[in-house]
């Protein structure tokens, strides 16, 4: 029996939802990375985990790696093997932050600090 708050004992090990394997088959992946279903209408195979059916339905909207841990009550390095072979079966979509040339140009922002810094 478990107290209030606490989460029961899993019946099935983490290493049986992953098939064994300890790393996801991609690296692109990490806690931050955005998950959505690339096609919702799209079924998942008949052997698909519990684990796998309820992380493609909740990423029926935009889902952080991190926030579909919390809500699965899973491990994220667990999540994150899962996550990866739905990716690599075209079930989910896998949205990384912002790519590094999209983010501010440090020269602008360095010219403009210095202009701020002549107007004392």
């Amino acid at each position: 029996m478990t107290a209030p708050g606490e989460q029961p004992e899993r019946a099935v090990r983490s290493y049986v939802i992953t098939k064994g394997r300890a790393r996801p088959s991609r690296n692109t992946i990490n806690v931050d990375t955005l998950l959505v279903a690339a096609d919702p209408g799209r079924p998942l195979p008949v052997t698909a985990s519990r684990e796998e059916t309820a992380l493609v339905r909740m990423c029926a909207r935009l889902l952080s790696l991190a926030e579909a841990a919390a809500h699965l009550s899973l491990p994220v390095s667990l999540v994150k093997v899962v996550a990866s072979d739905l990716v690599d079966s075209g079930h989910l979509a896998a949205r990384s932050g912002i790519p590094e040339a999209a983010g501010p140009d440090t020269q602008l922002l360095q010219e403009v600090l210095d202009g701020l810094r002549r107007l004392r």
